[in-house]
């Protein structure tokens, strides 16, 4: 394997893993912190089960989540040594920050576990609450990161140095708000339909179908109401990116013209060499509404790009497709369930209802994945955009093809034992609640 591909691998594979384990830290908190409300608030022991059993999972999560993130900050010295020495200063303080926050969420997480019964109730329940108002602020931190690199901002680039720099400006720059509103929402959703389709799961198996119902629902209020503002922040994030970005716009839509009233692809096959898109269904003016808020208006594509500069199209465009899709399914099934809590509440009792959300389990976890690869991919061949191209900012220690094969190795092993674990927590809150 080429080093340079091992490379990109290797950190594709990190971040891929690692993304998981972030959302889950973001939201599960929250879930936690409303059902331990409810069990303050009521006296009912069944939400005091569920607390207890989703702070195990919170805890679960977190360390592996700790361990996979620390493989990351390693990586990003070991894989991009010539990112690191220009960018390090500039877009350091959201990453000092996300470590204060690190530690808040981890402190906060052990008053939590090892509080009960020891501190004042609503102490102890606000101790949960910092646990995910420190995780999400971590979540944020690092996208914000992520944004610079789409974004590049304070500092002056002259004669190949860096100069006049302003880590506020850097972090605070044009794409951190629109990221970090999609990536936090996405995160809810992802969430809130993989936590309500287990639940949903376990309610048709008939197994402590009283626990399971008030989890289901608590998780699956947070994920439906996520995936229904979805795509007003996908809108916010388009319309964004068609400014910045136009190239990543353009490999999404795989619009290789530049044209007014451009139409909006959904589905079908690029060819890059003819340019056009086979099999697609195309939506007259959607795409120019979509970037700029007007049907008429007109759209750049890869025409007006050097091609030196393309992104990978048919990876891009795919992976725009999947994340759209999975959405959508998400938002109507979203749509179904607040209509069923409005006006048909038999269907809350329905098979048909849980076996979608049983259905829908993974989808938001690949949304994201997909999401991640539109983000990245999208701006290649930049690794900070229109600044520096992933190819000088690569180590030039060989062999870095076997510490892909190692890390892959790492991953594997630690996804095999947080499923185990998981599993093992499920069946224990089997055998604890039963009587719920």
């Amino acid at each position: 394997m080429d080093d340079f591909i091992a490379a990109r691998s290797q950190m594709a594979l990190s971040l891929g893993f690692h993304i998981i384990f972030s959302c889950i830290g973001m939201v599960m908190p929250f879930f936690m912190a409303v059902a331990h409300y409810y069990w303050l608030r009521t006296n009912n022991i069944v939400y005091k089960n569920v607390t207890k059993a989703w702070s195990k999972g919170v805890a679960i999560f977190f360390a592996t989540g700790a361990v996979s993130g620390t493989v990351l900050s390693f990586e990003l010295g070991l894989l991009w040594p010539g990112f690191m020495k220009h960018a390090g200063p500039i877009f350091g303080m959201p990453f000092s920050l996300e470590g204060t926050a690190f530690f808040i969420e981890a402190i906060a997480l052990g008053f939590f576990l090892y509080g009960w019964g020891r501190f004042n109730k609503w102490f102890h329940w606000f101790t949960g609450v910092i646990v995910g108002v420190s995780g999400l602020a971590s979540g944020i931190l690092v996208v914000a990161a992520n944004a610079w690199m789409n974004s590049p901002a304070g500092f002056d680039f002259v004669n190949g140095q860096y100069i006049n720099i302003d880590p506020i400006e850097a972090m605070f720059n044009d794409a951190w708000f629109s990221q970090a509103l999609h990536m936090t929402i996405a995160a809810f959703v992802a969430t809130g339909f993989a936590v309500a389709g287990v639940h949903a799961l376990m309610i048709l198996k008939g197994k402590n179908v009283l626990f399971h119902t008030k989890s289901f629902t608590i998780a699956a209020i947070f994920g439906c109401v996520a995936a229904i503002l979805q795509p007003l922040s996908g809108d916010i994030s388009a319309k964004d990116v068609a400014i910045r970005q136009p190239a990543k716009l353009a490999a999404m839509e795989a619009h290789f013209e530049t044209e007014k009233s451009a139409s909006l692809i959904v589905g079908g096959i690029p060819d890059e060499k003819n340019k056009k898109v086979d099999y697609a269904i195309k939506l007259p003016g959607f795409l120019s509404f979509l970037a700029h808020g007007d049907f008429e208006s007109e759209v750049t594509g890869l025409d007006q790009i050097p091609k030196k500069n393309h992104p990978p199209v048919a990876i891009t465009h795919y992976a725009f497709q999947i994340m759209v899709g999975a959405g959508m399914a998400m938002m109507l099934i979203a749509i179904l369930y607040f209509l069923a809590l409005w006006k048909k509440q038999t269907w809350l009792r329905s098979q048909w209802l849980l076996k979608l959300f049983v259905a829908a389990t993974p989808l938001g976890f690949i949304a994201v994945e997909a999401g991640w690869t539109v983000t990245e991919v999208g701006r290649q061949p930049w690794i900070i955009y229109n600044i520096m191209r992933t190819a000088d900012a690569v180590t030039p220690m060989p062999g870095i093809a076997y510490s892909f094969y190692l890390f892959s190795a790492v991953y594997v092993s630690l996804a095999i034992i947080v499923i185990f674990m998981l599993y093992r927590q499920i069946k224990m809150v089997g055998k604890l609640y039963d009587h719920s």
